[in-house]
């Protein structure tokens, strides 16, 4: 069982929050076992303010860290830039710092990547596609990049922790062996992410912490997460393939649960941790009356599907609403 200091968890993200909710659910048999309680922690427990800390300990892409970086986390962001340092040219360098600036000025953070692997055109490519998304958006993209560059170091943390303690004996050199497949897991499974989800494949070392279907909603007219709502998770199962449109659907909706959104904007378990969802139609509804009684919608409901082929994916399903307007987008 391995057991670091919050300073070590610092160095894989810069959350201080985090870090200290690590060192809470500690110790950890295996590094699955930290990446799995890290996932967690990071989408359900830390807060926009952690988030925003552990976006701007990181160095912008191109660029050295600075002098107070903790040194392991210094070293580890020089090693994940370094293809991207060894593809680069001046001219691109140049595109890119200037690309960095834009974002930095639209979103208010720095442009957050997992870069390891990527060449200088890929990231410059990625920050350009990104630079259109509306900032709530690109906020949740950039929590996934932090994820992913977290799991990756929590990978090297423990393989470098059992090499630092080995002794030469056998079990020791078992142990090694094993931390050092388990980061070859991890880091392919971030290599390979784009081919499957196209796929509608799951990681290897993929392991649900949360349930396959998550909410939150944001006040856009407050600028601020939205406590308080209520939400309602249902499936379709009426008479006919899938509710149809203008038709009477009485009964054909089938409650899966319900929860209040807390502080965060974010709702409770709307259904159980399974790793593989039921395929069917699904419709989510917000009871946005009873929040906000002077405006315009009652409630708001969203219906999606999800397919055979994305049993195994995870289905976010955000809420932007105001009291006159509301928009969601397929998160991760």
């Amino acid at each position: 069982m391995e057991r670091y200091e919050e300073e070590e968890y610092l160095a894989c993200c810069g959350s201080t929050q985090f870090a200290k909710e690590m060192v809470k659910a500690s110790p950890f048999a295996s590094v699955h076992e930290a990446v799995s309680a890290a996932r967690d922690i990071w989408f359900n427990k830390v807060d926009v303010n952690g988030w925003l800390e552990a976006f701007s300990a990181h160095p912008q892409i191109g660029q050295s860290p600075s002098p107070d970086h903790i040194a392991a986390a210094a070293q580890w962001s020089k090693g994940e830039q370094s293809t991207a340092l060894a593809t680069a040219t001046t001219s691109t360098l140049q595109e890119l710092s200037d690309w960095n600036a834009r974002y930095r000025h639209k979103f208010g953070f720095i442009f957050l990547i997992c870069a390891s692997g990527r060449s200088t055109a890929e990231i410059l490519a990625d920050l350009k596609k990104r630079y259109p998304n509306r900032p709530i958006v690109e906020f949740e993209i950039a929590a996934q990049e932090q994820m992913k560059v977290t799991e990756l170091r929590l990978a090297k943390l423990f393989s470098s922790k059992i090499k630092s303690t080995s002794k030469g004996n056998e079990h020791a050199t078992v142990s090694v062996k094993k931390a050092e497949e388990d980061r070859v897991s991890i880091i392919s499974g971030h290599l390979t992410t784009t081919s499957e989800s196209s796929s509608g494949k799951a990681s290897q070392i993929s392991t649900r912490t949360r349930p396959p279907i998550t909410t939150h909603v944001l006040d856009v007219s407050r600028g601020s997460p939205a406590a308080g709502v209520e939400v309602c998770l249902e499936i379709w199962k009426g008479t006919q393939p899938r509710p149809l449109f203008g038709e009477p659907d009485v009964g054909g909706w089938v409650f899966q649960g319900s929860s209040t959104t807390d502080a965060d904007g974010r709702s409770g378990q709307l259904m159980n941790i399974v790793d593989v969802v039921n395929p069917g139609i699904y419709r989510i509804s917000f009871n946005t009356g009873k929040y906000c009684p002077s405006g315009f919608f009652p409630c708001v409901s969203i219906v999606f599907e999800i397919k055979e082929s994305q049993n195994r994916e995870h289905f976010h399903v955000p809420l932007l609403f105001s009291p006159f307007s509301f928009t969601t987008y397929r998160g991760s």
